[in-house]
């Protein structure tokens, strides 16, 4: 059976979400290695926190939400915020 454009798009998406999901639960050591004393640079963090901010507001105000991008980048906010957070 041949996959339409969209249909190849949604599932190219949806395994995006789930390895950008992925990356950023690896902030997870980072985070439990601050709170032990072992800080790490907070700038890269930060970072990734603002580039997921811009990432969800574009998925968000697109007039057909795109659903993936936002699933994917929410955990970021928040993973890269404690990580941030954590590192000063």
């Amino acid at each position: 059976m041949k996959k339409t454009n969209d249909e190849l798009t949604q599932i190219i998406g949806k395994i995006a979400a789930v390895i950008s999901i992925g990356m950023f639960v690896a902030y997870i050591p980072q985070i439990i290695d601050n709170l032990n004393g072992n800080k790490a640079n907070p700038i890269q963090p930060l970072v990734a926190m603002f580039n997921c901010i811009l990432w969800v507001m574009y998925g968000m105000i697109k007039e057909k939400k795109d659903w993936p991008v936002v699933i994917a980048n929410t955990p970021g906010i928040i993973l890269s915020l404690l990580s941030f957070l954590t590192s000063i």
